[in-house]
């Protein structure tokens, strides 16, 4: 496999980094280097994502003709690693990755017209409906009820896990519209607004002490069957196409990044011997684990992405990514962690938001490593678990049944 890049692919990267460095205020840069999860703050992610939209770069794997930027395979990874290397903010994958494809893929012509606008302009912002209490990993045994009153269905039940549904004007999810058959076979795909009469969104804390998910409730909530992607009873067919959105992606920059990051604590931080703890010989070994872990996925990737370029499909190929990249993402956390030793218990969520001014308790690099740990503990159970992950690949790629 070729790893070097063309003149072009050169010209593309640097074209970016001038770009990430004239846009990437201070600000920003500093909201992104204290991001705790996947997820940033609304007040951040949508300014990034209106100054990308304004130079057309905010949905790199769109198709052009509902605005994207045409960029190939290499391109696209290229951005993202420059993305990671600058420090930008994440942008929020629920209405850019996850339903816009839907949308495209399944949604009405109206549907197209109107929301896919609105999404690459950050517009609106989105959080998704699937998991319930008792229908976590198991969504087909889910049971909040749409039941059809004329133009409308009226949905009572709750949903939990709800990731920034409290910044969200929209909202996609799956309901029961019939009990009959299969448990798969009675679910519909809704888009909704979230400030429709009926909708009461409650925070939970998580371990972390972010307010990042919540549990929404709906009590006789009239939403427009004109809100309904595909077709009555088939919305299990679009819940999984979104879910191969949900799953993979370029994972090794951002990897990188965490590595460098734990180098660069490690290297001022002091060992029981008093040398640097990057001298450490166990350290280091813990170390190269995880930078060997690193590069494997980013060969992974790359093939991935060769096959791709090709028009071929990856298939267990994302599995395999999604299991070793929130894995690798764990390790990483776990030695900055043991880097910051008792300052990782400090918890001072003030003193990570951008210009602050409150002196931190502790060395700055470690104001987000627990938070870091905590959240990312999850990382192995969203968007399909470990576990159901390997279940794929004994199937796929070891033939076991």
């Amino acid at each position: 496999m070729d790893l070097s890049l063309s003149p072009a692919d050169l010209a593309f990267r640097d074209e970016v980094r001038a770009f990430l460095d004239e846009a990437l205020t201070p600000e920003l840069r500093a909201a992104g280097r204290a991001m705790t999860s996947v997820f940033i703050d609304r007040k951040y992610s949508v300014p990034w994502h209106k100054k990308l939209a304004a130079k057309g770069w905010a949905a790199p794997s769109w198709p052009v003709e509902y605005g994207g930027t045409g960029w190939n395979e290499v391109q696209r990874y290229l951005f993202a690693a420059e993305c990671a290397r600058a420090g930008a903010p994440a942008l929020s994958p629920m209405g850019l990755r996850m339903v816009g494809p839907c949308i495209m893929k399944h949604g009405s012509d109206e549907q197209r017209a109107f929301f896919l606008p609105r999404i690459l302009a950050a517009e609106d912002y989105w959080c998704q409906g699937y998991s319930e209490p008792g229908s976590g990993s198991d969504l087909a045994s889910l049971q909040m009820r749409a039941e059809s009153d004329g133009d409308d269905y009226v949905l009572n039940g709750s949903k939990i896990w709800t990731t920034q549904a409290h910044f969200a004007n929209r909202m996609f999810c799956l309901v029961r519209t019939s009990t009959e058959g299969k448990p798969q076979a009675g679910i519909s795909f809704l888009l909704l607004e979230m400030n429709t009469p009926g909708i009461t969104i409650k925070p939970i804390i998580t371990l972390a002490g972010e307010h990042e998910v919540n549990q929404v409730f709906f009590d006789n909530v009239r939403v427009p069957k004109s809100g309904r992607v595909g077709e009555e009873n088939q919305g299990w067919t679009v819940a999984k196409y979104l879910l191969e959105f949900e799953r993979g992606g370029s994972s090794a920059p951002g990897l990188k990044v965490g590595l460098a990051r734990v180098k660069a604590m490690a290297q001022a931080e002091l060992s029981d011997t008093g040398e640097s703890l990057l001298d450490d010989p166990v350290f280091r070994a813990r170390l190269a684990e995880a930078e060997i872990a690193v590069d494997a996925i980013e060969m992974t990737e790359h093939r991935v992405m060769t096959e791709l370029s090709a028009g071929k499909n990856p298939g267990p190929a994302s599995s395999m990514l999604k299991t070793q990249a929130t894995e690798t993402t764990q390790r990483i956390d776990e030695l900055a962690i043991d880097v910051a030793g008792y300052y990782a218990g400090v918890y001072q969520p003030e003193a990570r938001e951008p210009g602050a001014n409150v002196e931190p308790i502790g060395p700055v690099h470690s104001l987000t490593a627990m938070a870091k740990y905590l959240n990312n503990r999850a990382a192995s159970i969203y968007g399909g678990s470990n576990e159901i992950q390997r279940n794929i690949m004994a199937q796929l790629v070891l033939g076991l049944r």
